[in-house]
């Protein structure tokens, strides 16, 4: 008789939890998530995601769900524009089905994994209060509502503010620097049209040394941007940011002479103004294997924006499922294993992100970005 295995214990319901927990499934693991959000709809789940061939693909692939991924691609979306702080453009690439980097929306994606798992893989509103180890390998996880459960399987997909981290490292996230500073248009081709056709059907990029707008068109005739500022805590903090008017007004005098159908993307919000302060760990930071605990995703390895973060989750999610599929009996060697492959593969990312973000927002921006585009840089 085959003795009935202990679910896999997942902390975080996002992206690379998810992956995990269905390519598990996929292969006959029992898994248990713990997510802290009350419901799947509980916030907004982020803007739109360019999904890799080489990790992101690689891990729907491992979990079966390609056809389900197509279903929600975002045809178009990976247009661009780049234009200068009048709204002159300097280069337009058009969208490219054969580009490798379809894109699509964080909620949607999130979603076929959710509806992908039985039921009772998640369980909802369990915020983690802290964890302990009770003996070697063994873990006593304690939520916010006082009940708790002891695994000897822990994985941590629990974000850049991961408890399970604690108990393999002292690292924390530190500030890059920049704030990303984000705001919705509602039904634009009718309520903001110059706005809508300087973004056209992808990305605009309209960038300067040390700001700029990025701005996504999403399905539903809506534009997401993120309004990037290299500013310090102090200033980001003095900002009283459910005071729209006052948000508007203080951005705004960073930008004195940019194109109004720019800055519309700001001063015609429709949603409150959100500040998304950014984060990492730092870099080529590693920990010592500790029996029967493994992190994933950002828990792992929290980078600034670049594009990778979301597919890095995955891929790490799907690689360890997968070890775990084929070594259940012996989870600390699929520790070992796993983390010797996701540390160097995250450290690369890592370094690309903090040269993006220079090409972004750096002395030579926009120029480095359009040869970025052109593949000169």
């Amino acid at each position: 008789m085959n003795k009935v295995k202990e679910p896999i214990t997942i902390i975080g319901g996002g992206i690379g939890g998810l992956t995990l927990a269905r390519v598990l499934y996929v292969n006959g693991i029992p898994s248990k998530i713990y997510e802290a959000d009350a419901s799947p709809n509980a916030r907004t789940q982020g803007g739109q995601l360019d999904i890799h061939e080489y990790n992101g693909q690689v891990a729907l692939e491992k979990a079966n769900l390609m056809d389900e991924f197509h279903s929600i691609i975002h045809e178009g979306a990976d247009a661009a524009k780049i234009v200068d702080t009048n709204g002159e453009l300097l280069l337009e690439v058009p969208a490219n089905e054969e580009n490798g980097r379809p894109e699509v929306l964080r909620g949607d994606l999130r979603q076929i994994l959710i509806h992908s798992l039985p039921e009772e893989t998640i369980e909802w509103n369990k915020k983690v209060d802290h964890i302990e180890e009770i003996q070697h390998g063994e873990y006593k996880v304690v939520f916010r509502d006082e009940s708790f459960i002891n695994t000897t399987k822990l994985i941590g997909a629990d974000g850049a503010w991961s408890k399970v981290r604690k108990l393999l490292t002292d690292i924390t996230p530190n500030y890059v620097g920049t704030t990303f500073i984000e705001t919705y248009l509602h039904d634009v081709d009718n309520k903001h049209p110059k706005t809508a056709e300087i973004v056209g059907e992808g990305a605009m990029y309209a960038l300067s040394p040390g700001k700029g707008f990025v701005a996504h068109r999403e399905a539903n005739n809506i534009i997401h941007t993120y309004i990037e500022m290299n500013r310090d805590l102090d200033w980001i903090n003095r900002i009283d940011f459910s005071n729209k008017t006052e948000t508007i007004k203080t951005i705004l005098a960073e930008f004195k002479g940019w194109a109004p159908e720019i800055t519309a993307l700001l001063t015609e919000s429709d949603s409150n103004i959100v500040a998304r302060k950014i984060n990492a760990l730092p870099d080529k930071h590693r920990w010592e294997p500790k029996s029967g605990i493994t992190l994933i995703g950002d828990a792992a390895h929290l980078m600034a924006p670049s594009g990778e973060g979301a597919n890095l989750a995955m891929l790490d999610g799907a690689e360890l499922a997968e070890g775990i599929a084929k070594n259940y009996n012996h989870f600390d060697e699929v520790i070992k294993e796993y983390e010797s492959q996701m540390f160097p593969r995250s450290e690369a990312e890592q370094q690309e992100s903090h040269e993006l973000l220079d090409i972004c927002l750096g002395q030579d921006s926009p120029e480095r970005f359009v040869k970025l585009f052109k593949g000169e840089a």
